[in-house]
């Protein structure tokens, strides 16, 4: 697909993807969702290390600092900075979607929302060519002066994402700028700009999630998740 292609070389290409094992990051993530939860400030100023090749995320200096959480499909943890395991959490995945209000209510829920959530913007685009992905170029979207190319991609259900039905938008340089999904029983999109290049692979680092009317107009406030990198190391 020419669409596909054009996104994956403008993010840094297959090849160098391939030659890629894991990823680190500092960042912050914040947002009306954590606050309404009573947890405005738990992922603020933390580090994340995961793994390019299969989902797996530490979030390290959660909680003020103090605590680490693991994230993987079929398991998430709570520990502390030595490596006591302080709250374990097995089979998350059919638990948090009957979550009910506030959806991010613990700790726990907290480094699983996460954890999907990163761990899909550091490997998008080049998940989207996974074998079990289906992807369907979509007519192009007007963006203001813009044009964007969009894409929409159907996950397997071995694939963890925030939704398993995502349209991804993509401007002029092929950098992807807007995902619309389901969040919460909410539409909303996924704004994403102010890309870098970190070792050759291109990141945006700024994200932020609004709400979304049906006619796909964005719904300014409030904000429901905003994300910052700040640096990002690919080995």
């Amino acid at each position: 697909m020419a669409l596909l292609e054009d996104v994956i070389d403008a993010s840094g290409g297959m090849t160098r993807w391939n030659s890629l094992s894991r990823f680190t990051l500092h960042l912050s993530i914040g947002g009306t969702l954590f606050a309404d939860a009573g947890h405005a400030r738990e992922f603020k100023d933390v580090t994340a290390e995961g793994s390019t090749r299969t989902q797996s995320l530490r979030f390290t200096g959660i909680t003020g600092g103090e605590r680490s959480g693991c994230f993987q499909p079929d398991a998430i943890t709570i520990e502390k900075l030595d490596g006591e395991v302080l709250q374990t959490w097995s089979n998350p995945v059919s638990a948090f979607a009957e979550a009910g209000p506030p959806p991010l209510a613990d700790e726990l829920h907290l480094v699983f929302f996460c954890g999907v959530a990163i761990w899909s913007y550091l490997t998008i685009p080049f998940l989207l060519a996974h074998p079990d992905v289906v992807t369907e170029e979509l007519p192009p979207w007007q963006q203001g002066t813009e044009t964007w190319r969009r894409l929409r991609a159907q996950f397997p259900p071995h694939l963890i994402t925030l939704a398993s039905e995502q349209i991804f938008y993509f401007d002029g340089s092929a950098l992807q700028r807007r995902t619309d999904h389901e969040l919460f029983g909410m539409n909303v999109a996924d704004a994403s700009w102010a890309h870098d290049n970190f070792g050759g692979i291109v990141v945006p680092t700024l994200r932020r999630i609004q709400a979304m009317q049906p006619d796909g107009t964005v719904i300014a406030k409030p904000v429901l998740m905003d994300v910052e990198i700040f640096d990002a190391v690919f080995e």
